[in-house]
């Protein structure tokens, strides 16, 4: 058997640095890939933590608005459901601004009602939805709903 030692710097140095491309390239692709999935490329809006308060119950969101222009206004026709499957409650929240590419988190608090009694929230309808460069239906048309909690969460 003939074997050839690579024994010329040149050569060594180009299996050195092929080497070190093929090492590198699946971390490459990896981080591409995760920047991809990271950014939304609708609204993505989270029901993110259900919090116990004096008062009633308190509900934290992050939104993140992945459309190409900054939604002036926001709102959302929520539908709450007791464990037995009924509505329990209709309600409309603001969100404000959202800047486009950007992440905001909002709160509301609902007084009179336990969250121990919401097993589900719907997002039932959108109820304003402006900005310059944003369709009027763009908020319910690209919205994807994400939980973190224990209450099921969705349009």
């Amino acid at each position: 058997m003939n074997v050839r030692r690579l024994t010329h710097p040149v050569r060594q140095a180009g299996l050195a640095a092929l080497c070190a491309m093929l090492a590198i390239a699946p971390a490459a692709a990896q981080d591409a890939a995760a920047g991809a999935a990271a950014a939304p490329a609708g609204l993505v809006l989270e029901l993110n933590a259900v919090q116990p308060v004096e008062a009633g119950c308190r509900l934290t969101f992050l939104v993140e608005n992945g459309l190409s222009g900054t939604i002036a206004k926001a709102g959302y026709e929520l539908a709450f459901f007791d464990p037995q499957g009924l509505v329990s409650r209709l309600t409309a929240v603001e969100f404000l601004d959202l800047p486009a590419g950007r992440s905001r988190v909002r709160q509301f608090q609902f007084s009179g009602t336990s969250c121990d009694a919401i097993a589900r929230i719907l997002v039932n309808a959108s109820t304003e939805c402006s900005g310059e460069g944003v369709e009027p239906g763009a908020c319910l048309d690209a919205l994807e709903t994400r939980n973190r909690t224990d209450i099921d969460f969705g349009a």
